[in-house]
């Protein structure tokens, strides 16, 4: 049995094996003016004797996240893409039931809320990680992602990887 808890920022965990760090991240700061704003996002810092993690779980571009990720060996990271998004929506036909302003307001969240490829590759290159790995991504039919790593390396000279289930790092 597992009862989950809120711990916040700072270090949330640590042991013999591994130290845990937290920030809050900027997913929900779109809603700052709205009932969403009571809601909270982190991003995850791990560190072990012989390696550093960081998952950023969903944000957007974050100054508290890139610093956390700074010397990282892996970035795991979710990666959007609004464009996907909007034509699953349209061939499902969800987009054309939004009236405009639902559609702005979802176009914000996907672009503010979430990490496009350009702001992966900046990131980690500001950060100086040595390997990002995507996850979490926008579905797209043919299940192939690799113009998503493509991007990222636009801006990031290290190692990108796409997660795939069961992948050990």
């Amino acid at each position: 049995m597992f009862f989950g808890h809120d711990v916040g920022t700072g270090l949330v965990y640590q042991d013999a094996n591994v130290k845990v760090t937290a920030v809050e991240n900027s997913h929900f700061d779109l809603y700052k003016d709205t009932a969403a704003a009571k809601h909270r996002s982190y991003s995850y810092h791990f560190e072990t004797p012989d390696r550093v993690i960081v998952f950023t779980g969903d944000t957007g571009a974050s100054d508290a996240v890139t610093e956390l990720a700074r010397g990282a060996d892996l970035l795991v990271t979710e990666t959007a893409s609004f464009e996907d998004r909007m034509q699953l929506m349209i061939r499902t036909g969800q987009w054309q039931a939004m009236t405009p302003a639902q559609q702005v307001a979802t176009r914000n969240q996907a672009l503010q809320g979430h990490m496009t490829t350009e702001i992966v590759g900046q990131m980690a290159a500001h950060a100086k990680v040595k390997t990002v790995i995507l996850t979490h991504l926008t579905y797209r039919p043919d299940g192939d992602y690799s113009s998503r790593a493509a991007e990222v390396k636009k801006y990031f000279s290290g190692e990108v990887l796409v997660a795939k289930d069961l992948m050990e790092f």
